[in-house]
């Protein structure tokens, strides 16, 4: 058992601020699937919903890290969740989903620095395994409970209650008019709530400590600041990579995000294809894989030291092959099958991820700077993200079977993780431990 290291004042206000603001998030998105649906577009829409959000995180990624050194972390975080909300009322307003998730993405590609940025700035070395499964315990518990309000904000229950529509309207009507405000949508009330999401995080962030941590500031116009920006990104980049703790790492959890990413989605339509669940019930099932995070992400922030990090590896190679083995046993077992299924992919993935996180951010702020290798994470991670999503949609829009696509996206994550492993294994001395900096 790793000797448990304090974690700092306010490092709760951050995780509680965090998790209101990722809470909103996660329920917007099924609120914006059941958007497009209700405006009549393809399946194949729904994933560039998530491109269009990470679209921020890799398009702005050399300034967002710059940005959080420069500002008190906690006020950006809150400036950030009050432009999501601006995303939140274009969705009222009637502007299109994917315009607006990009809006809401561009607030939360500046959040994200500013957030891991701090943490990495208050919590010593010997707490960031600690630290990082509270972070990834409050993201998959604000992803579980998000998605889970967000299916019920899209079910006829509460479109009926809110709007006291006739029953069997599915709560469509193209418009419906509240005091000032001309909302175009029958899920506007669905829209309203999650505001209240958003005012809670902010409210939250007033109260996160100042770490007292100062960097130079960065003072470019024009052209050259742009330039510059772009070419000091690319080259703390290049210095994060060639790190050999930070490489790995960031390899791992570059892969493991935009396969996550992926795989949401794919739940999503592998349930609504083969179990015969709505997109709320699907929404729903989602719970398993998330508290499957949660009790991996626990135990391997109370048994695995910073130092041990790189012993998770083999945990992504399970990972990739349990994935065409839960969809093809899924669908043939039935929900209770499939729910132990994804259950035990959400575990490997939380031990998995924790360690790999935590050595990351080290390495990175040891480097570099907090905001700057948090950005640097963000735009690998998100790339990886985007790349994966805009595959996956281009599969389903070629109708290629969900369990083929699963298939496929398992092994190659099995493939990727077992060639990391053996690289890792064939150049590192069997009594060397990955350095902690």
């Amino acid at each position: 058992m790793v000797p448990r290291a304090p974690l700092p004042r306010g490092f709760h206000v951050i995780i509680g601020a965090q998790f209101a603001s990722a809470l909103a998030d996660n329920a917007l998105l099924i609120v914006a699937i059941a958007l497009l649906i209700e405006q009549g577009h393809p399946g194949w829409w729904a994933p560039l919903l998530k491109f269009c959000f990470t679209l921020a995180y890799v398009l702005l990624a050399p300034g967002v890290g710059v940005l959080a050194d420069a500002l008190p972390k906690g006020r950006l975080m809150m400036w950030m969740n009050l432009l999501k909300v601006v995303g939140v009322f274009g969705l009222l307003s009637g502007a299109h989903p994917l315009l607006c998730f990009a809006i809401v993405g561009l607030g939360a590609a500046a959040y994200a620095p500013a957030k891991y940025g701090l943490i990495t700035e208050i919590v010593p070395p010997e707490g960031l395994v600690r630290a990082n499964a509270w972070i990834e315990v409050s993201v998959v518990c604000a992803a579980l409970m998000g998605t889970v309000i967000g299916g019920f904000l899209v079910t006829q229950y509460w479109l009926d209650w809110s709007t006291q529509t006739p029953p069997g309207t599915n709560g469509a009507d193209p418009m419906v008019t509240s005091g000032w405000l001309a909302l175009h949508t029958g899920y506007s009330t669905s829209l309203l709530a999650l505001l209240a999401g958003y005012g809670l995080a902010a409210l939250l962030n007033l109260g996160i400590p100042d770490s007292g941590r100062r960097y130079a500031l960065v003072r470019l116009r024009g052209l050259a600041a742009l330039s510059t920006l772009v070419r000091d990104f690319r080259l703390a980049n290049n210095i994060l990579w060639r790190d050999r703790d930070g490489g790995l790492s960031l390899a791992v959890t570059t892969v493991f995000w935009g396969f996550g990413a992926t795989l949401q989605f794919a739940v999503l339509r592998w349930a609504t294809d083969h179990l015969g669940l709505s997109l709320d019930e699907a929404a729903y099932l989602q719970a398993a894989v998330a508290i499957g995070v949660i009790a991996g992400a626990a135990w391997a922030g109370q048994g695995i030291p910073l130092g041990l990090a790189n012993k998770v590896l083999p945990m992504g190679i399970a990972l990739g092959l349990l994935v065409p083995a839960v969809g093809a046993l899924g669908a043939v077992g039935g929900l209770w099958v499939a729910a132990l299924g994804l259950g035990a992919l959400g575990a490997l993935g939380g031990v998995l991820v924790v360690p790999m996180n935590a050595l990351l951010q080290h390495r990175g702020y040891v480097l570099l700077t907090a905001g700057r290798s948090i950005a640097v994470q963000g735009f690998n991670e998100n790339l990886s993200v985007l790349v994966m999503l805009a595959v996956y949609a281009a599969l389903l829009a070629l109708d290629w079977p969900i369990l083929w696509i699963m298939a496929i996206w398992g092994l190659g994550i099995a493939a990727f993780m077992g060639a990391l492993t053996w690289h890792w294994h064939r150049s590192t001395p069997a009594a060397a431990h990955a350095q902690s900096g």
